[in-house]
């Protein structure tokens, strides 16, 4: 069954797209849960505006995004943690101490599944985070890591 995607389905589409799907998965999921339509003749008029409104409020918070991204890499984030007398941590710092230092220094409050880390820090000195804020809106932040007294 042809339909129109109301709002946006992970793996499915966007507001706009005319995607075929199962006829059980369209009745039973989609429809009633105002996710999508039942695609008619004369239905591309509503799918191009649709998919136009979705882009244009992508691409306003997108801006949105990047200016809290430039913000983000404006702060200085510093995270105190125990350590030993060459420099390694006793622990680590993981995700979700990042985000939360984000939330309290810089005032944005970020998911800590949005920090990437390729491991979790376990030394003393400056680190860089990258952190997801928006589709392609992945700002580097610089984080500094120093022992607590």
């Amino acid at each position: 069954m042809k339909v129109i995607l109301q709002k946006p389905v992970e793996k499915l589409g966007d507001p706009g797209d005319v995607v075929d799907v199962a006829d059980g998965y369209a009745r039973n999921y989609l429809i009633p849960r105002s996710l999508a339509i039942r695609a008619h003749r004369g239905a591309d008029k509503q799918a191009d505006t649709l998919r136009r409104s979705h882009l244009s409020r992508q691409s306003a918070q997108k801006v949105e995004f990047e200016a809290l991204a430039a913000t983000l890499i404006a702060a200085q984030v510093t995270i105190a943690a125990r350590a030993g007398e060459e420099g390694k941590l006793f622990g680590s710092v993981t995700a979700a101490d990042i985000a939360e230092a984000i939330g309290a220094q810089a005032g944005i409050e970020v998911d800590r599944k949005d920090v990437h880390l390729d491991e979790p820090i376990r030394s003393l000195g400056t680190h860089e985070v990258r952190v997801h804020l928006f589709q392609d809106v992945d700002p580097v932040l610089t984080l500094e890591v120093t022992a607590e007294e």
